[in-house]
């Protein structure tokens, strides 16, 4: 009884956390979730940027280099995934966050 009690407590212990994964809609690269920002189309269709990743709404994830975050807005491509009109203001907080 105590050596499977010390084998389960062995095995939690080395048990690895899993790493949430999240695709880019730009670059379609997986990356970790930290290492994106997450932007929501929250249900009454306004658009912000989350960085808690908790907010209600439809959400894509862009990577935090600005050369995406350009590409994303002169492709439109938040707009299309979003299926709602960004503001220039997010692009211009993106670009700060980057």
């Amino acid at each position: 009884m105590i050596l499977t009690l010390m084998n389960m407590m062995n095995t939690m212990m080395t048990m690895n956390k899993k790493i949430p994964m999240r695709k880019c809609v730009i670059t379609q690269e997986r990356l970790p979730k930290k290492e994106l920002i997450r932007v929501v189309r929250t249900p009454e269709n306004v658009v912000e940027i989350d960085l808690s990743g908790r907010k209600n709404g439809r959400g894509a994830y862009l990577s935090k280099q600005k050369e995406v975050i350009l590409l994303a807005q002169k492709k439109k491509t938040l707009s299309k995934v979003l299926e709602v009109e960004i503001p220039d203001e997010i692009y211009e907080e993106l670009l700060n966050i980057a």
